[in-house]
């Protein structure tokens, strides 16, 4: 592969690399051990029965998921412990752990306790404008350090972007602050 062509791509990982590229139509994204998106896999993590939640990340491997999102945002949990356990457990298994991770978090705590155990290059769900541009910075500079990639939700110091023009807005503004001051790859 030519190195112009290289940079074009993403390259995450798990055990094995996964490399998307522009010509990328789909990626397919487990979803299935999210704690806000599975009530079975809510109650096997509150149990702590981690054994049966691996099981369902294994069958979504099976099932051809290139990705495995992982989302431990329950109240009533301690996320950081739940995603420190549940991702470290994923490295000893290889059928699972082949695929990179997505750490899915709305909370910083938790999305770095991940970055810190997890296995590969993975890509961190999401960082946002939300909280202004300082914390996107330091976020995205943490991310970068990690050796993640990173989804930027459409959301600013006003609020979700709400029509086109400002998802454009925030989007673009996202980009040029990931690519111009935390030196980010363009892809």
């Amino acid at each position: 592969m030519a190195e112009a062509e290289k940079r074009r791509n993403l390259v995450l990982s798990g055990l094995e690399p996964l490399i998307i590229t522009p010509e990328s139509v789909f990626v397919n994204v487990g979803e299935r051990t999210n704690v806000t998106g599975s009530r079975k896999f809510l109650r096997l993590i509150k149990e702590e029965k981690y054994d049966e939640a691996l099981s369902i990340a294994k069958e979504q491997v099976e099932g051809g998921a290139q990705i495995i999102d992982i989302n431990m945002d329950e109240g009533m949990l301690d996320g950081e412990y739940a995603m420190t356990k549940f991702l470290n457990l994923i490295a000893a298994e290889p059928d699972i752990s082949r695929v990179p991770i997505m750490i899915d978090s709305s909370k910083w705590d938790i999305i770095e306790a991940g970055l810190k155990v997890v296995q590969g290059k993975c890509v961190v769900n999401s960082i946002s404008l939300k909280e202004g541009e300082e914390a996107f910075i330091h976020h995205a500079k943490l991310i970068k350090r990690y050796g993640a990639a990173v989804i930027v939700m459409a959301f600013d110091e006003v609020g979700q972007a709400d029509n086109y023009e400002r998802r454009i807005e925030i989007c673009q503004r996202s980009y040029n602050i990931l690519v111009n001051k935390v030196n980010f790859p363009p892809q």
